[in-house]
């Protein structure tokens, strides 16, 4: 059984979590993102453009109703993951 953190030692966790990058709530237990699963393990380089649209939409459409500037960071992360994807030779936005 795990010894209880004490109300110190949480808050310093809570303070050093990357909120818009590394989230603590996306790993699993052995530091895995769910992103690199997503990237790795999507069945096709489509899967994982829609994935990152649909999120950058998602972060954009309720930044003004939940988490201000926090989710236009977030959207931008994603944006930045799809841009990757199609400068990579994928998708039909590729030039």
């Amino acid at each position: 059984m795990e010894k209880e953190k004490s109300f110190e030692q949480v808050i310093s966790e809570m303070m050093e979590e990357d909120l818009i990058h590394q989230p603590n709530h996306y790993k699993g237990k052995n530091g895995m993102e769910v992103i690199d699963v997503i990237k790795n393990f999507a069945p096709c380089p489509e899967y994982a453009e829609g994935f990152f649209f649909g999120n950058v939409v998602k972060y954009v459409l309720r930044h003004s109703q939940k988490n201000g500037l926090e989710d236009l960071k977030k959207a931008q992360v994603y944006l930045g993951w799809l841009i990757e994807a199609l400068e990579g030779g994928h998708g039909q936005g590729t030039n």
